[in-house]
């Protein structure tokens, strides 16, 4: 199992955050990553479509050999990784927002949550808030049009800044010091809203907590990848293939982006 590559899948570009950080951590691990950019967002679909896609998205990593899936999505994962994991026998790693370490770190008692309506909505989403967030206000707002723009390459645009606008100020006037990003896209916005937020609110997002999960996981079944040779980086998208090869512009490795109909 420890030459088989890892498998990651978002409702588009936004997971590359999170494949990102676990290139950093494991830097000799071969991973596979899947964009499904035709569908997205995932955030505005049933809890039934976001399940359906998600075992698409799992089985077409499975297929390609895949010893372990991280579902680099909140949606999918407050939604679908239940069943994914009764459904198959490969390690799943799932994505939650960040609400621990905000809630246990703020000073002002107050935290916002920018995220989409299906990890808002969720089960999952809801009981982590209970348990971790007790005697901390939070102030929950859905990032209506944000990932549309990102996967369009919209990122420092009038758009989005206008938009971040208006779902931050309820969080401001509320004086958060602390905003948690509950959705992989939303990483790419952070030098806008280090722009728009005053100086003394941390962003907190899932990619390193994720990474150092993936990790553990891997090594406590000695899954690790015992090479030292440069790993191989494979993308599949089912859109043009501009935007994921232009998040990806940044990276300092070779990988190869294939556009497929799926």
């Amino acid at each position: 199992m420890h030459n088989k590559p890892i498998g990651i899948f978002d409702s588009g570009i936004g997971g590359t955050s999170i494949w990102k950080a676990i290139q950093k951590v494991l830097p000799h691990e071969d991973t596979i990553y899947l964009a499904d950019s035709k569908n997205a967002p995932y955030g505005e679909k049933s809890s039934e479509q976001i399940i359906q896609l998600s075992l698409k998205n799992t089985q077409f990593l499975l297929d390609k050999g895949c010893k372990l899936i991280v579902v680099a999505c909140n949606t999918a994962t407050t939604n679908a990784i239940a069943y994914l994991r009764e459904r198959y026998h490969v390690p799943m790693i799932g994505i939650e927002p960040a609400i621990k370490p905000a809630a246990l770190q703020s000073q002002s008692k107050s935290i916002g949550i920018l995220a989409t309506r299906g990890t808002l909505s969720s089960r999952l989403f809801h009981s982590t808030s209970e348990i971790h967030a007790k005697g901390i206000k939070v102030i929950e707002r859905e990032g209506v049009g944000l990932v549309p723009l990102i996967e369009q390459g919209k990122i420092d645009s009038k758009e989005v800044r206008s938009l971040l606008r208006i779902y931050l100020k309820p969080m401001l006037d509320e004086h958060i010091d602390f905003l948690v990003l509950g959705c992989t896209h939303y990483p790419y916005l952070i030098p806008v809203l280090e722009e728009l937020l005053p100086e003394h609110v941390t962003i907190i997002d899932s990619g390193e907590a994720v990474a150092r999960q993936t990790k553990a996981v891997l090594e406590g079944k000695g899954w690790l990848n015992p090479s030292e040779r440069l790993a191989q980086y494979q993308f599949f998208t089912n859109v043009d293939a501009k935007v994921l090869n232009d998040v990806l512009k940044d990276v300092a490795v070779s990988y190869g982006v294939r556009q497929l109909d799926f």
